[in-house]
């Protein structure tokens, strides 16, 4: 059930390995949240990034990454900071810092509003493959 969204700067593309990073993510955050069912995830490289006044294109470049984890409201807020230094441990270790600038990470534990609904839409039934007719002279 979580909804997981993960933005990062340009810089780094190269340097944030977040297929593992995810894998890694998704039972954590069912486990230490109690929660049930399957994290859905987007991510999501930013085009443009700004720290403080050091942006992208400047000499003093800072990369910055933020993962939010919405969860139904009812955990405490305790369990919630747990969670999120959790979420920062984890975030370090696939983080490589192969450009050699610095990275300001952040993550955020929040309750997702009263108005959330879900809607799984399956996809639709295969349909059989005719079979390819022997060519024509």
């Amino acid at each position: 059930m979580p909804h997981i969204t993960v933005d990062y700067s340009p810089g780094l593309a190269e340097a944030f390995d977040w297929r593992p990073f995810l894998r890694e993510l998704h039972p954590m955050v069912i486990e230490k949240a109690g929660s049930t069912g399957v994290c859905k995830s987007l991510v999501r490289p930013a085009e443009e990034a700004c720290v403080g006044n050091r942006d992208e294109a400047g000499d003093g470049r800072v990369n910055f990454v933020h993962v939010e984890v919405g969860l139904l409201p009812g955990r405490s807020d305790s369990l919630k900071a747990r969670l999120s230094e959790d979420v920062l441990a984890l975030l370090e270790k696939h983080l490589h810092h192969g450009d050699g600038h610095e990275v300001v990470s952040t993550a955020e534990v929040r309750d997702l509003a009263h108005s959330y609904q879900l809607r799984h839409s399956p996809a639709p039934p295969r349909q059989p493959r005719a079979p390819s007719s022997p060519e024509s002279p």
